[in-house]
């Protein structure tokens, strides 16, 4: 029986004690937003109204526009997508000057923030400069009510799968906002269930 209750405690213990915490500032001011499939760009050609239109990016990650059959936009920012079309459309119109929008959002697979375990809604969401824990918390409803919360984890995959503790509990329950740090693209948060 001791050893049962021995194996139970250690398994109830924290991890934050075994993890460094997470830092407070994550994000890169030099970020740009990387298009994925599923996203909506508007194209907007200018002084060619009938080449401008809103495409949803596949899931190949391609669009198609007219004149264009079909164009990689996965993997690359609106900047690049619109010279791309540029590049294509100068074979039917002289001096093509585009500018190309992200109107919905949902990113790269590699850069969603992917929220486990005892999540009211665990999901994958689109990350967004300067997210923070907090932020992801309400957008996937919270902990569950058997959540160990401050004994959730972030895994960083920007720094080679490195694990991070994080004490959602302490943010969300107690409102210590000290506990809320900035996420980084392809951050997944962990958060593990009591036994208790």
């Amino acid at each position: 029986m001791f050893a049962v209750l021995v194996l139970g405690l250690a398994a109830c213990s924290t991890s934050s004690g075994r993890l460094q915490p997470a830092p407070a500032i994550a994000s890169n001011d030099a970020y740009s937003y990387i298009v994925g499939p599923g996203d909506t760009l508007n194209v907007i050609a200018w002084r060619n109204p009938e080449l401008s239109m809103a495409v949803p990016v596949r899931p190949d990650g391609k669009i198609s526009t007219p004149l264009i059959d079909e164009l990689v936009a996965q993997g690359k920012n609106s900047v690049e997508i619109a010279r791309d079309i540029e590049k294509q459309l100068s074979k039917y119109v002289r001096d093509p000057v585009v500018t190309v929008i992200v109107t919905s959002f949902v990113g790269l697979y590699s850069e969603q923030i992917r929220v486990v375990g005892e999540a009211s809604k665990p999901q994958a969401l689109p990350y967004k400069q300067k997210m923070t824990v907090l932020d992801v918390m309400i957008a996937v409803g919270g902990l569950t009510d058997f959540a160990a919360g401050n004994d959730a984890t972030i895994v960083r995959s920007s720094d080679g799968n490195k694990q991070y503790s994080v004490r959602l509990k302490d943010l969300i329950k107690r409102g210590d906002v000290s506990a809320n740090v900035e996420m980084r693209p392809g951050d997944i948060l962990i958060i593990p269930q009591s036994f208790f």
